[in-house]
């Protein structure tokens, strides 16, 4: 065993923003990346501003960035520039998320920069991709949702409205998407089966891909004559009990009659109404109405005591503040608590893949805005002074 990460050794460039390059990035450092985040003089990355924060520093930023060095880089320059193509030069990674086109014009695109460095895995990610009818346009994570089918998905059936999801997982999707191409590149570089190469990223392309094992299993099937039953999660409900709520799954006839008996009603279970998946669903009527009235009256401790004892899947909805407490979350170590020196005490998960031989831990503070400015390039043999005066770097 070394306590070397996964990816020590490895550097990269990030000079994304928001969450769908910044995630990706924090990803790669927890494992052991050196990643420089390279950012824009004035506001810099936006996520430095949005949402709750202490001491100036957000909460959303430090879940997307720990791990990392600041580097604060006027591109617009001819300078800032040459700074970017010198760590190019000895970078393993570059990620950006900026619309198709924008890296071009500031003569940082692929083919620009593959040239100073063969060896570089250059990411780029975009909402639709870089070309075609809406490659142009400008997305976040909502855009995404509805443009990719998530939004379909999450029809309510009672309302036939679409419902958006509450959090952004499109960027988030995406981000492991890109981490996990990022990894192979490196793969197929070190195994030479090629040097560099360009990665391109849809946010579009990664939630349909993601949707689609699952989401669209009634649209993979294009005969007229195929079977078509409801896809398994247009059944997920949260099921409301006599104080709280849980969600169970009862799909084998064993689980059946075990959810009947967690509801205190085993006969229930032997009902020949119900005996079978085709005969309750030819009584889902009659079944969902005795399961409502049943749970109306069963407590939630009552009801996970006995999912438990019959081997029901089942637990209760837990929210983000009760996930910290639960006993296997707790015996999982999945929270990392520590001082920040202007926010104060934070939570922040670990990294959730556990290594047996070369471990992967929580990484540094998000940095302060750039904080390492100077070491960045005084490592490249540049006079940072110098540099900070000329409005360089920051």
């Amino acid at each position: 065993m070394t306590d070397a990460a996964p990816l020590t050794g490895v550097r990269v460039l990030d000079l994304s923003v928001m969450i769908s390059g910044p995630l990706a990035g924090m990803i790669l450092a927890d494992q052991g990346a050196d990643v420089i985040k390279v950012e824009s003089p004035g506001l810099g990355d936006l996520m430095r501003l949005l949402g709750s924060s202490k001491g100036g520093v957000t909460g959303i930023y430090l879940n997307n960035n720990r791990g990392k060095r600041s580097l604060v880089l006027d591109l617009k320059q001819p300078a800032g520039v040459d700074v970017l193509k010198r760590l190019v030069a000895d970078a393993d990674v570059l990620i950006q998320n900026f619309r198709p086109g924008a890296m071009a014009r500031l003569g940082l695109d692929y083919e620009t920069l593959s040239a100073l460095n063969p060896d570089l895995i250059y990411v780029s990610i975009s909402g639709y991709g870089p070309d075609g009818p809406s490659s142009h346009r400008r997305v976040y994570d909502n855009v995404i949702q509805a443009a990719s089918g998530f939004a379909a998905v999450q029809t309510d059936p009672a309302s036939s409205k679409p419902t958006m999801f509450r959090m952004l997982v499109c960027d988030k999707i995406t981000a492991y998407t890109a981490a996990q191409a990022i990894t192979s590149a490196l793969f197929a570089r070190a195994t030479g089966k090629a040097r560099g190469q360009h990665i391109e990223l849809a946010m579009l392309d990664a939630g349909i891909a993601f949707l689609w094992p699952d989401a669209a299993m009634d649209e993979v099937l294009l005969d007229e004559d195929a079977h078509r039953v409801p896809t398994i999660g247009s059944n997920y409900a949260a099921t409301e009990l006599a104080d709280g709520y849980v969600s169970a799954s009862a799909v084998s006839d064993a689980e059946f009659r075990g959810l009947c008996a967690a509801l205190g009603h085993p006969e229930m279970g032997t009902d020949p109404r119900f005996a079978t998946t085709a005969d309750r669903m030819r009584h889902v009527g009659e079944m969902l109405t005795l399961f409502r009235e049943y749970a109306s009256v069963t407590p939630v401790a009552t009801f996970l005591a006995r999912a438990e004892e019959h081997d029901v899947p089942a637990s209760a909805i837990l929210g983000m503040k009760d996930l910290p407490d639960d006993p296997q979350v707790r015996h999982n170590a999945v929270f990392v608590e520590r001082e920040h020196p202007q926010a104060g005490r934070t939570r922040e998960p670990r990294p959730a893949a556990r290594f047996s031989a070369t471990p992967q831990r929580p990484g540094g503070f998000a940095p302060l805005y750039g904080e390492h400015s100077d070491a960045i390039v005084a490592e490249l043999g540049l006079d940072p002074a110098a540099l900070r005066a000329a409005g360089v770097i920051r």
